[in-house]
């Protein structure tokens, strides 16, 4: 551990801009993975459908198809109510 201090000096001493730049893309790298938006945004984004949603003509034979664009049938997203 004396020999990262002791070289993390040395490289602030003769050059603190490249040193501050390789920490700042660090923490760059680092903190999505750590950060809990990223959990949030993964669930927000498998519940949003890729393409939109077109009427179709229910035939009272597609059970999953809403008879109404306000009937609450698909999935759940309480989740994101309680955050």
């Amino acid at each position: 551990m004396a020999a990262v201090g002791r070289f993390l000096k040395n490289a602030w001493n003769k050059e603190p801009v490249i040193l501050v730049s390789c920490g700042i893309g660090l923490v760059g790298v680092i903190l999505p993975f750590i950060s809990p938006f990223s959990k949030y945004s993964g669930m927000i984004n498998s519940a949003t459908p890729y393409t939109y949603p077109v009427p179709v003509r229910d035939d009272g034979n597609m059970p999953d198809v809403p008879g109404h664009p306000s009937e609450p049938k698909g999935n759940n997203l309480e989740w994101l109510k309680n955050l």
